[in-house]
């Protein structure tokens, strides 16, 4: 079995027999799933501790919505979202700042952040050296134009090849950037500028996608495709996620980013004990 290892802080952690969640909590007025009720500080704060009490390994912070069609946020504001719950809850929890900015990068490490998540993938020109510097654990995502457009008819020759690819040229890039290669995890980014179809052409492909022996990590959360493909147009997508998880573990993913930790952890241990 590959030895998949990324190494957090002083720590490294090996994927090979176990799988993670990470909990997501969105310090937005605008999240899709929440509707901003998590906006509130002290309500994202209870709402990690839930989630890590439940058995998520990361908890995700972010402070500006990646939903279809979301406004950008200036990075002022992202900061002031997202910091005061960074700094409340570094000292017990592992915690990953969801942001494509170097800025808000930078505050939430110095806060005590371990993992910039970036759905750029290292858009940012900045990122680079700022994770280079701070030696940080870092996910790369793909995503096909920006939240505001991404989802307006996405084009691909061969999704999985070109989403292989750029993770490929990402991981060189990182090299030369100085980043250490056991520091880097890559995320195909469902949803985000890809159809339900291309979606799935990306998620049974999976081992296409690794890099060396970077972990993969994978969100699928609740999200409108999952509607359109199992018929409920209307109704709950948790059913649909949990079913994802347990596939997508088997299929090669390492961490699992959900809403809903304790349906979604029964669903990982599962795949693991496979």
């Amino acid at each position: 079995m590959q030895r998949v290892k990324w190494k957090i802080g002083d720590a490294t952690h090996d994927f090979s027999e176990r799988g993670w969640i990470m909990g997501i909590v969105n310090v937005t007025p605008d999240s899709f799933f929440d509707g901003g009720i998590f906006f509130d500080h002290g309500a994202a704060e209870k709402r990690a501790r839930e989630l890590a009490e439940a058995g998520a390994e990361i908890i995700d912070i972010g402070g500006e919505s990646t939903r279809p069609g979301a406004m950008e946020v200036g990075a002022e504001e992202e900061i002031a979202r997202v910091l005061p719950v960074i700094k409340n809850l570094a000292s017990s929890l592992r915690l990953s700042i969801d942001t494509s900015k170097a800025g808000v990068a930078r505050a939430a490490l110095a806060a005590g952040a371990k993992i910039v998540n970036d759905v750029t993938g290292g858009g940012d020109a900045e990122m680079w050296s700022l994770v280079a510097e701070r030696d940080c654990a870092w996910i790369i995502m793909h995503m096909q134009g920006n939240p505001r457009t991404m989802q307006r008819a996405p084009k691909y020759h061969d999704v999985v090849a070109e989403v292989g690819d750029f993770f490929r040229q990402q991981y060189e890039r990182a090299l030369t950037s100085g980043i250490a290669p056991m520091r880097l995890a890559f995320d195909p980014g469902i949803g985000f500028g890809k159809t339900p179809a291309q979606n799935l052409s990306l998620l049974q492909n999976l081992p296409r996608l690794r890099v060396e022996d970077c972990p993969l990590v994978v969100g699928v959360s609740r999200k409108s495709f999952l509607a359109k493909i199992s018929g409920n147009e209307n109704g709950d997508r948790l059913p649909a996620t949990v079913a994802f998880t347990s596939l997508l573990r088997a299929h090669g993913a390492d961490v699992i980013r959900v809403h809903d930790v304790a349906p979604n952890l029964e669903a990982l241990r599962v795949a693991d004990a496979w």
